[in-house]
């Protein structure tokens, strides 16, 4: 950790001129590891583009943009609220991600990006371990099949714990049995050595991995919609938040047309308009002559009744 800080202050000490629009807000956290769940971390290492960027593109013009931030705001609205998704595109972001391996799996679903991750048939990962903390401890949801329902009893949590803790370092102290690396503590001359791309098969989930994600903006706005809702699981949605974090102090415009139009917003089906329709007319609807699905009708509710 020591090395790894001395480095991310050498490249910060480091300035560079540029011709190229910048973002203030993202130099000001250049390099800097932005801490997540409990071992995690995100830290943005370049990008290209910045709010003017996608007037530009928008416009196709020569210039920032135009002389007044108003209509800049005002144009890169228009795009979001019209899916006009190519300006975003000319932006980028490369992105340094520290996470667990069940995490990264979640987040592997997004196809929309490059990525670059650390190889454990090359190299040995770390005994590092996501260890939830106890009231992140939940009993499976008995209405969502993919999501957690009450916290757990105190003594059912500590047995959780000790199982998790337990299981990661008996399964990693293994693991470097198996590699029998000359500075492990347990190396034996005499004895061969496990290939790392087999006894990495051993490691559990929980184990930590590292990424560098390079994406463009209109996929990056795709992946914090869905990953920052509340919907999302616990510990991707905490990647999530900090990612919209970055978004603001990326592209501020584009981030407050985005909480407008695609994070606070939601998209309603042909059934749901006419329901509403009838309501602001005066009009009693029931759910039987809504045409709307049960499901539906409480998302509904929810969101106006």
């Amino acid at each position: 950790m020591k090395k790894s800080n001395q480095e991310i202050n050498a490249l910060r000490a480091k300035k560079n001129q540029t011709l190229r629009p910048v973002s203030s807000g993202l130099e000001g956290i250049l390099y800097s590891p932005l801490k997540v769940l409990d071992k995690g971390f995100v830290r943005v290492v370049d990008y290209m583009g910045n709010d003017a960027s996608i007037v530009q593109a928008a416009r196709v013009s020569y210039g920032k943009g135009t002389k007044k931030k108003s209509e800049d705001e005002g144009l890169i609205r228009y795009l979001l609220r019209h899916r006009h998704t190519t300006p975003f595109e000319m932006c980028e972001i490369k992105i340094h991600v520290k996470l667990p391996i069940f995490i990264a799996r979640q987040w592997i679903r997004h196809r929309t990006a490059s990525i670059n991750e650390y190889s454990a048939r090359y190299s040995i990962l770390e005994d590092e371990f996501y260890i939830p903390k106890k009231n992140h401890l939940a009993q499976q949801s008995l209405t969502n099949k993919q999501g957690r329902g009450n916290e757990l009893d105190e003594v059912t949590s500590n047995k959780v714990l000790k199982i998790l803790k337990e299981d990661s370092f008996r399964c990693y102290k293994n693991y470097t049995w198996m590699l029998n690396e000359k500075n492990s503590k347990e190396f034996q001359k005499e004895r061969a050595s496990l290939s790392r791309e087999l006894a990495r098969i051993n490691l559990t989930l929980n184990t930590y991995t590292q990424w560098y994600w390079k994406i463009d903006l209109h996929n990056f706005m795709h992946f914090v919609s869905l990953r920052a809702d509340s919907h999302s699981q616990f510990e991707i949605r905490e990647y999530g938040k900090l990612m919209l974090k970055i978004l603001s102090k990326w592209t501020p415009l584009t981030y407050k047309a985005f909480l407008s139009y695609r994070l606070n917003s939601t998209e309603l089906s042909m059934e749901a308009i006419e329901v509403i329709k009838k309501m602001i007319a005066g009009k009693k609807v029931t759910k039987s002559k809504s045409n709307l699905s049960n499901r539906e009708w409480k998302e509904l509710e929810s969101l106006f009744l």
